[in-house]
């Protein structure tokens, strides 16, 4: 194979490592753009870190841990469209925000107002937060909305928000609140344009963005299997089972891999679609350089997200999801029976509570956070102060995400590499969104779209965003 790289064509050869959500897409996009694709993962299932677990005693599969889309999720909607699994997933109108003293507040919009203005009904049901604490957010959102990179570079949000007056009771039941959950880090420590990206496309600049999607069925049957099978039919060539051992070279191009069993696959094109935890392991000292002069992934710290799923012996709330407010545990999501619990009476109510940024928690012993996840559903829910426990399982992972820190943020690496035939996907890499399912499958498409490199691809790399009403146009204009 020359040295030199070789123009886009029908019939190019790419191999595509990491079967996660960033892999996939990327293959997708691909092989509908007439390229011959190989997809390399090291286990033997698909989806990465979004995927279920078997759990022995009500034979049911269960999430490793909840995985939220937003409407403004424009790539990942589009992603689960192509593949056929939109039907999966149910899109909630209607958030809910239970608060300290057990307040029940319905979030919804008025989508015949134009943004921002749709979300006054619902920021006025917040009856946790003051009239004047209400309106100091408000005024405080408005800025964030209009504030310029130059204003944002290299600061966190705590540290703006405290600027901005927020008391330390608002940053507690507001902005907390969402980005914690959204940026899976801290107030003090996320990096403010992340922040503001959260509010703008979430909730400021279209009627639909703060709409949530949650996925119907366990995550491990949508994409392990249902999205596996629809990129086998579309002719991807996936490898399960088959962990990369070394990336060979050949005059600063990368020309095969070879696998942890001694077999070889050349390529055209590589794409390596690798936890940052993980893309060191693939490469010599002497290939990272090649990729990025200034290599420091192993620089970027993770965050944790735990997972309390939780099975009673009868109904605690009816809600399909809720925000608790000023508690340890986050949010809690109801799960449908499924037909295995069905057959076990025993088993009928299953929740799952989620906590983000837990890696304060990660070392508590589960038998004391158990406790405290379960004080906060009894004062949350009166219903749970009857309710019996009959089954519990405790998932921690503490590489969930990467720590979406103003050092992470230039830390991050784009697509495009030193080496003309290698590109990088992943949420860890320049998408321009936090650690996200919509950052993931945004940079597989972008990978995708350089290595095709054609002016008639067969759908756009990546989608655009969701257009902002006019009134968000003129309210917060791009920087």
């Amino acid at each position: 194979m020359s040295g030199g790289c070789q123009p886009s064509s029908e019939g190019k050869r790419v191999a595509v490592v990491g079967g996660g959500l960033a892999g996939m897409a990327a293959a997708l996009a691909l092989v509908e753009n007439g390229c011959r694709v190989d997809l390399f993962e090291q286990k033997h299932r698909l989806g990465g870190r979004v995927g279920s677990f078997h759990d022995p005693r009500t034979g049911e599969q269960v999430d490793y841990c909840m995985h939220v889309a937003m409407g403004c999720c424009t790539n990942f909607l589009d992603f689960i469209r192509r593949t056929g699994v939109e039907d999966c997933f149910q899109r909630h109108r209607r958030l809910t925000f239970i608060g300290p003293n057990g307040d029940v507040c319905k979030f919804t919009s008025w989508p015949w107002l134009p943004a921002p203005l749709h979300l006054l009904p619902g920021f006025a049901r917040l009856r946790y937060l003051t009239l004047g604490e209400r309106l100091s957010i408000a005024r405080c959102l408005m800025r964030l909305g209009r504030l310029k990179a130059d204003d944002r570079r290299d600061k966190t949000a705590g540290e703006w928000l405290r600027e901005q007056r927020q008391s330390q009771r608002t940053i507690d039941r507001f902005w907390s609140v969402i980005l914690v959950s959204a940026l899976g880090e801290t107030v003090e420590r996320v990096d403010l344009s992340m922040a503001r990206k959260v509010f703008l496309d979430g909730f400021l600049r279209s009627a639909q963005g703060y709409e949530v999607l949650l996925p119907r069925i366990p995550l491990g049957e949508v994409f392990g299997r249902r999205v596996a099978d629809r990129l086998r039919q579309s002719g991807v060539g996936i490898h399960l089972g088959s962990p990369v051992r070394s990336i060979g070279t050949l005059e600063a191009r990368a020309e095969s891999l070879t696998l942890a069993d001694g077999r070889q696959f050349p390529f055209d094109a590589l794409i390596l679609a690798v936890p940052w935890t993980a893309i060191e392991r693939l490469l010599l000292p002497e290939q990272r350089t090649l990729l990025h002069r200034d290599w420091d992934v192993q620089q970027i710290e993770s965050s944790a997200i735990t997972a309390v799923h939780l099975w009673f012996d009868r109904e605690i709330t009816s809600l399909p999801h809720a925000a608790l407010v000023g508690r340890v545990s986050q949010w809690i999501f109801r799960h449908s029976p499924s037909e295995q619990a069905s057959a076990n009476r025993e088993t009928s109510e299953r929740y799952q509570v989620v906590i983000s940024a837990s890696q304060r928690l990660a070392d508590l012993p589960g038998d004391e956070l158990l406790t405290r996840v379960l004080g906060d559903l009894r004062s949350a829910f009166p219903k749970a102060k009857a309710a019996r426990l009959l089954h519990h399982r405790i998932v921690t992972e503490r590489n969930a995400v990467f720590s979406v820190t103003p050092e992470a943020q230039q830390r991050r690496l784009p697509t495009e590499t030193g080496v003309c035939n290698v590109y990088l996907a992943g949420d860890w890499t320049q998408s321009g969104w936090p650690a996200t399912m919509e950052g993931a499958v945004l940079s597989g498409y972008r990978a995708a779209s350089m290595v095709v490199q054609e002016p008639d691809q067969h759908f756009p790399l990546p989608v655009g965003e969701r257009k902002p009403s006019w009134l968000a146009r003129m309210l917060f204009p791009r920087h």
